[in-house]
């Protein structure tokens, strides 16, 4: 299991219904691609949920690393991201711990991500531990389509990513905020549910 999430912030005068047009137009091409468990459609509009900025951001959840590199670079769509809007920094991270929350049944129809950084030097042990209890609460919220945990041992940081019904709770400290625009989740029933290693 696999994740990652490029980010395009866009002009802060940009109409965000170019966007929502492109997904309109392109998001069913993912919705069966190999080897992709998830890709979540996010957008973030400037003044909307404590946005700063305009922002196209997918995130995606590989089930085959495969996909991936067919994605990237051999041919399988990220051309179309840098023809129209120039190469962006990719963050990945490697997946830690995935489940379906209460409401995967719907159309989740918001997202939020939780980036935390290992104090420097740590075993990565005690932050992870402590990032999967985290994520365990997270799984049994209602309102959770489905939570990911990943680490990023290049940067020592996790993150969690979840999907939600709709905008999450009051509660929920997450910091970066998304509406999903689509989902295309034609592999998702082949990730490892639960912690990623015996």
């Amino acid at each position: 299991m696999y994740a990652m999430q490029y980010g395009i912030t866009l002009p802060a005068d940009y109409d965000m219904k170019i966007i929502r047009d492109r997904v309109a137009g392109r998001g069913r091409l993912t919705d069966d691609y190999e080897g992709l468990g998830f890709k979540a459609y996010l957008i973030r509009e400037r003044g909307t949920e404590g946005s700063p900025v305009n922002e196209y951001a997918p995130f995606y959840l590989w089930d085959d690393t495969g996909g991936m590199n067919r994605f990237l670079w051999g041919g399988g769509g990220f051309g179309g991201i840098v023809d129209d809007f120039g190469r962006p920094d990719v963050s990945h991270w490697t997946g830690v711990a995935h489940r379906p929350g209460p409401a995967f049944g719907t159309a989740p129809g918001a997202a939020s991500r939780l980036r935390q950084r290992m104090p420097a030097g740590a075993d990565p042990r005690g932050p992870v531990a402590r990032a999967l209890e985290t994520w365990e609460e997270r799984a049994a919220t209602a309102g959770v389509h489905t939570t990911v945990l990943a680490v990023d041992p290049r940067h020592w940081e996790t993150v969690l990513f979840t999907l939600w019904d709709r905008t999450p709770p009051a509660g929920v400290a997450d910091p970066d905020r998304y509406e999903v625009l689509h989902l295309s989740a034609p592999h998702l029933h082949e990730v490892p549910v639960g912690r990623q290693w015996p």
